[in-house]
């Protein structure tokens, strides 16, 4: 016996002009050829019409009871006017996914800019030095970058330092990683290349790692051991060529290289002190002290010095180079030193400085296209070697974190 039901359902939101065919089956237990034939329902906005003799049924997306398990859609139908939750719960997760995402990313880029600005005012600084002088070139990459970073830490309502114990600690800070680390790097800019000199300053992750597990107790590991010997290999293959001997004394002092460790060492200082002195002052309140305190000996080291731009070389000044000027100030000073020391108090030192890889990376790809500086055979096997010992420092941090 061949049954077929005709429907008027009216709680769908559709159109007057939209139908929907529907293959329906009987709820009940019916024999074969009782079956629902393919039957019609119009969907509209007028009232149901009543039979209580009729199988519940309802068309897609209603709230009435209907099994419609062998749907066959022939005309469009519109879709619910709100989505289901399990819409709502895929497109949240969506969400959340891309909001963790664009958080990751957002995150790596504050770790790294310090090193690709780093690397990039190399390339400035040694351009322009020739034309300014090189501890003139060092006290303005300091002094108006702090004076930048006082100004944010005063109008985002950080503290200025109060006490004797925080002003020691300044003090000591300017003297080591202001004036000595840019004192050094803009002698031994002089003398080498960018790339090569970011190299051997950026192996200061080797003198942290030993500084923190003294200090601090951070663990090195056999990998961060094996790294450590590695670095050291390195920096003696990038340093012995430059060595010349005279006699029977070494003379180390015309080597950029040397200059370029002692800049190392000075970093690897004042990478270590950072967390003493936010114990006392806000730490970049701290780092734009630290920058005008180490700034001013070495502007008095130009004066004496008789730096080009102090004795009327300025006209001579291109806008580039005031340009270079400006960027290594901005952004390889007050930008990249203020976020450095904001995340050394943060996280692991180790790992923190074990990034610093990424330096020499920017400054010699940088320095090839700028300046067409190349690296010699040997240069190119300590700087591998080098890298790869900071490598293994990282490495040994990473898996320590994890666990």
């Amino acid at each position: 016996m061949l049954i077929t039901s005709s429907f008027v359902l009216p709680t769908l939101p559709l159109p007057s002009t939209n139908h929907g065919f529907i293959r329906l089956r009987s709820r009940n237990s019916l024999p074969p050829w009782s079956r629902f034939s393919k039957s019609v329902i119009y969907c509209s906005s007028r009232k149901t019409l009543a039979d209580s003799n009729m199988d519940a049924a309802d068309c897609p997306s209603t709230g009435n009871d209907v099994e419609n398990s062998d749907v066959e859609q022939l005309l469009p139908s519109p879709l619910s006017a709100e989505k289901s939750p399990k819409s709502l719960e895929i497109a949240s997760d969506s969400e959340v996914l891309d909001k963790g995402l664009v958080s990751k990313v957002l995150e790596w880029v504050f770790l790294v800019s310090p090193f690709f600005f780093w690397g990039t005012s190399m390339v400035a600084m040694k351009e322009v030095i020739p034309k300014t002088g090189p501890f003139f070139v060092a006290a303005f990459r300091l002094i108006p970058a702090g004076a930048i970073l006082i100004g944010i830490a005063a109008a985002t309502g950080r503290r200025q330092p109060a006490g004797l114990l925080a002003w020691i600690s300044i003090l000591l800070f300017g003297a080591v990683d202001g004036a000595c680390f840019q004192g050094f790097l803009a002698q031994g800019l002089q003398r080498i290349s960018a790339g090569l000199g970011s190299v051997i300053i950026d192996s200061q992750p080797l003198t942290v790692s030993i500084l923190a597990a003294l200090l601090f107790g951070e663990s090195i590991g056999a990998a961060g051991a094996a790294g450590l010997v590695l670095g050291v290999i390195g920096l003696l293959l990038l340093e012995v060529p430059s060595v010349s001997l005279k006699g029977t004394d070494l003379s180390i002092w015309g080597s950029g290289e040397w200059w370029m460790l002692l800049a190392a060492q000075s970093m690897a200082v004042g990478t270590v002190m950072v967390r003493w002195v936010s114990k006392y002052s806000d730490p970049i309140m701290a780092t734009g002290w630290h920058m005008i305190i180490g700034g001013l000996p070495l502007l008095i080291i130009s004066a004496l010095n008789h730096d080009p731009v102090l004795i009327g070389n300025v006209k001579g000044l291109s806008s580039d180079d005031v340009l270079a000027l400006v960027y290594t100030s901005v952004f390889g000073s007050a930008i990249s030193y203020g976020v450095f020391f904001y995340n050394a108090t943060r996280g692991s030192l180790t790992k923190l400085s074990s990034l610093t890889f990424l330096t020499p990376v920017f400054a010699s790809i940088f320095g090839f296209f700028y300046l067409g500086e190349t690296f010699s055979p040997p240069q190119l096997f300590g700087a591998l070697v080098t890298l790869f010992g900071i490598y293994l420092v990282n490495y040994k941090v990473g898996k320590v974190d994890d666990v």
